[in-house]
């Protein structure tokens, strides 16, 4: 009897994460469509990761990291409508970076802070790592600054597994 109720409770607890996650899925920031008003949208999502003024409205910046591989930009125009919803922590979106002329603003401002901040001998400066997706690959993209906070080069490498927990 003590068994079969334990195994009942169990049921029940699983429904209730699986609920959860069901309705914690519906408030995703990539579900957001242009159109949407700003206030709106941050009583779905909460409060965002930062916002950032655009010259022609507000972006607001929901990151996932440092445990997740998204960053979304909702970008509002001066009326507070959504324009424009975009993932931006993307193979592309990196390969595209201007080198030379982005700054450490500029990633602040499209893709939040990063995973961590490193230095090394061999770079006079700061390296950002975010972690992304591609596919099914979890991947790093390791953005190097200058003393100025210039982006000088950007390299890719996979994410290892962590094994660590698996130890017993």
């Amino acid at each position: 009897m003590r068994a079969a109720l334990c195994v009942r409770r169990g049921v029940g607890v699983l429904a209730l994460v699986a609920l959860v996650c069901q309705l914690a899925g519906c408030v995703l920031p990539a579900r957001e469509q242009p159109g949407a008003l700003r206030g709106e949208v941050i009583a779905r999502l909460g409060p965002p990761t930062a916002t950032v003024a655009l010259a022609s409205g507000e972006r607001l910046l929901y990151s996932e990291l440092p445990a997740g591989f998204a960053a979304y930009n909702l970008d509002f125009d001066a009326s507070g409508r959504l324009v424009r919803n975009e993932q931006v922590l993307t193979q592309q979106r990196f390969e595209s970076l201007a080198v030379g002329r982005w700054t450490r603003t500029d990633l602040q401002n499209t893709f939040g802070m990063p995973l961590r901040v490193e230095q090394v001998a061999r770079f006079d400066g700061d390296i950002w790592t975010y972690r992304f997706r591609q596919n099914a690959d979890l991947r790093q993209a390791h953005v190097h600054l200058d003393r100025q906070g210039v982006v000088r080069q950007v390299l890719f490498t996979d994410e290892l597994p962590n094994f660590d927990n698996a130890r017993d």
